[in-house]
């Protein structure tokens, strides 16, 4: 087959998407597509999109507004798109953009090379149907990328959390989790190609294995996963804190490979809005668990996730979760202003917060947040590091590679050291990166 069709795929959202995007890009070599960074170049333009809030879907929209004109000046360019915005608009994305010409579910990639085939004879297609779990269960699509120092694995698929505000649920599904033993392969094939960190992902790590029968649990999976030879590091999210574990705490303590970081999200420090959010756990065991997880791991370092303006959130709701980020001292946070999704039980909830208040109140949020975070990685200043060496940084004169605390750190050295663990001393601190200097034997 004549391969010299090009693809660029544009992902938006969470790791999930991001390890799928690698995954597409996998199918479609196998219809002789190879990857571009230049839209204006591809035969074939794939949006892998997120729904989680209303800003990132309308992106979504405006870009595919944008790529008509590419459309107008190549008549046979493909345009698809992927992920949670597809699994929730299905056909109506096909009827509300004329120029669109396949889209695919959160459960359908597989069915992507034939979607493309059809696009190229001219079909335009929606497959965004939900599938059983036996047969999900033969679909996690494997990945077989070559190279690379760290890939993502997935292990599991959905979420039966349904909290108040999530949609995720809704467009990804109920939890299944993926067959250990396939996990198990996929990983030792990876480490045969030199692959070195592994990031287990789902939407919620911490509940792996809980609903199939006879399957390990998600700290029984870590354990398996430290014992692979060539693996050296262990990273997961997410972790939803009401399903974590003393047993998988305890890995922390136990497993050497397994890295000093760990995504917590509390996304909120007051109980009442909590409970609203139907989070299942209080203030008061979120920190009890980050206790436990220092306990376990002194130098862990946490990051999480923050929702502002949740329906009915008052000032001293708002003064509750700043005093929690103070208390745990979160390394980095991903934080949002609320915004109402589609069939979500939130989105029934009346008492909503003005605009101007959650601008105001995230200006407040993030500005501690990044305070927190300078303050965070100055005190790394002098420390020695092992840094996993990943690659040439953006500058292009330097490497660039992370601590076990999840911290990037650049610094000058020989590529040949690239995909080694190395020690580094700190010398310098930014707001999201550390400068380093190699330390030879």
């Amino acid at each position: 087959m004549k391969q010299d069709k090009l693809v660029y795929v544009e992902t938006f959202g969470c790791q999930m998407n991001v390890s799928d995007s690698e995954k597409i890009v996998t199918l479609l070599r196998g219809l002789g597509y190879n990857p571009t960074t230049e839209s204006s170049r591809a035969d074939l333009i794939i949006l892998n999109t997120c729904s989680v809030r209303a800003k990132a879907e309308q992106k979504v929209y405006n870009l595919l507004n944008n790529y008509k004109g590419l459309k107008r000046q190549n008549r046979n360019l493909i345009l698809g798109v992927g992920g949670c915005v597809a699994q929730q608009e299905g056909e109506r994305l096909l009827a509300n953009v004329p120029h669109l010409d396949l889209v695919f579910g959160t459960h359908n990639l597989h069915q992507l090379p034939s979607l493309v085939r059809g696009a190229e004879a001219g079909q335009r297609q929606a497959e965004v149907a939900f599938i059983d779990t036996e047969t999900r269960l033969g679909l996690f699509p494997v990945d077989e990328t070559e190279g690379g120092v760290t890939r993502f694995v997935t292990v599991m698929q959905g979420c039966d959390n349904f909290c108040a505000y999530c949609i995720v649920p809704h467009v990804r599904g109920r939890e299944i989790s993926r067959r250990s033993a396939d996990i198990l392969d996929e990983i030792n094939a990876m480490a045969a190609r030199g692959v070195k960190e592994v990031t287990l992902l789902g939407q919620n790590v911490n509940s792996y294995g809980l609903k199939s029968q006879g399957e390990m649990d998600f700290a029984g999976l870590l354990r398996e996963v430290s014992s692979i030879d060539g693996i050296e590091r262990i990273r997961f999210t997410t972790s939803h804190p009401k399903d974590i574990s003393p047993r998988l705490i305890s890995c922390f303590a136990a497993l050497p490979k397994l890295c000093s970081h760990i995504h917590l999200p509390a996304q909120a420090g007051s109980d009442s809005v909590l409970a609203r959010m139907d989070r299942g756990y209080s203030r008061a065991e979120y920190l009890a668990k980050i206790a436990d997880l220092r306990a376990a791991r002194p130098d862990i370092h946490i990051t999480g996730d923050m929702i502002v303006g949740f329906p009915g959130e008052t000032d001293a709701d708002f003064e509750q979760t700043l005093s929690l980020m103070e208390e745990v001292r979160y390394v980095d946070l991903f934080s949002f202003i609320y915004s109402v999704r589609p069939g979500t039980k939130a989105a029934e909830f009346a008492d909503e917060v003005p605009h101007d208040v959650k601008q105001e109140r995230l200006l407040r949020l993030q500005n501690l947040q990044r305070t927190m975070t300078l303050e965070l990685n100055r005190s790394l200043v002098g420390s020695r590091q092992e840094v996993l060496v990943e690659g040439v940084s953006k500058r292009g004169d330097q490497l660039y590679g992370r601590t076990s605390g999840n911290r990037i750190v650049n610094f000058a050295g020989e590529e040949g050291v690239i995909g080694s663990l190395v020690p580094v001393t700190i010398t310098r601190a930014y707001q999201n990166s550390l400068l380093g200097e190699l330390l030879h034997p």
